[in-house]
This record gives C-alpha cells, structure tokens and sequence, in this order.
C-alpha cells in the first residue's frame, strides 16, 4: 500500500516562496558602503590639496621689494618673483651676468642676476628678479621686463635704445 504521507517524503531544502529574491547579507553592504566612502574622501582629500597648492603658489606669486624685505626670514631659500624698480645707477655688469638694486615701497633689495638680461634691461624701469634671497642678497637667473602701448605711452623715456629708438 502506498502512502501519499508527508512523513515519507524528506527534503533537505524549504519551500522557496515565490517572492523571495536574494539579498546580500548586511555586512556586505556595509563593506561596500566604508569602500565608497574611502575613496570620496581620497578624492576630496587629494582635490583639496591640489586647490590649495595652486592657489598657495599663485598668491605669492610677485613680492614687491617691499615685502619681500618683511618676509625674508620666513622666504628662507625659497624661489619668488620679486617686482621693483630698477634703481639709477645700481646696475653693474659682472662676468656671469649683472648686479643692480630694486626699489618699492621705500624698501631697496640688492640683486645678483646670472644670466643675460633683457634688452630692454635699465635703471627706472620696473623688472620682475626670479630667484631666492641669499645672505642678504635676492640671487636671481631670470629678469623679466614688461611693457605694452599704454606703458611706452606714459613713460616713452623709459623704453629708449641708447641710440634712441623705442624698443
């Protein structure tokens, strides 16, 4: 005699309910949610540098000789664009390229420039030393000088060649 018993029947398994989907376990949701959150703050953490780096390098970019008089202990070795006036009868060649003073702000810094400067390179015309103080001294291998229309409009005396030709 057979029986339809629900005794003689084993199964190992439950019934699977029709609605039942499968769900990861919460502690991988957690690991993936700490993952996530990791890296956003990599990310945050490395674009803030950046932003801050940039930004830094770009607001110190020039220093008036004023400034950089104040600020020379704290310069140390430090590369800066140092902005003056190039005062009258301070520029002196010298084998390796040209000593002269900057002015602003009624401060004068001493300049000791190796390289060749600017054609356009005299006294009372504002130049931009690239270097770093030393000893008392802005050690500089770049001079840069600037003019435009309006600036030989002003000061038309102050662009002339030797032979007096605007440059």
């Amino acid at each position: 005699m057979t029986t339809d018993a629900p005794e003689s029947r084993t199964s190992n398994s439950a019934p699977a309910s029709p609605s039942a989907s499968p769900v990861a376990p919460p502690q991988v949701r957690v690991r993936h949610r700490l993952r996530y959150t990791v890296v956003a703050f990599v990310l945050v953490g490395a674009f803030a540098f950046l932003l801050t780096k940039g930004l830094g390098s770009a607001l110190d970019f020039y220093l008036t000789a004023d400034q950089a008089v104040a600020q020379e202990a704290t310069l140390g070795t430090r590369t800066v664009n140092l902005e003056g006036v190039v005062k009258p009868g301070s520029i002196h060649s010298t084998l390796v390229g040209v000593d002269f003073t900057v002015a602003s702000g009624g401060a004068e810094v001493a300049v000791h420039n190796t390289g060749s400067p600017p054609d356009l390179f005299q006294a009372d015309i504002p130049v931009i030393a690239v270097g770093h103080f030393t000893s008392g001294t802005f050690a500089s291998d770049q001079i840069l000088v600037k003019h435009s229309s309006t600036y030989v409009a002003k000061y038309p005396n102050r662009v002339k060649a030797p032979n007096g030709t605007k440059r």
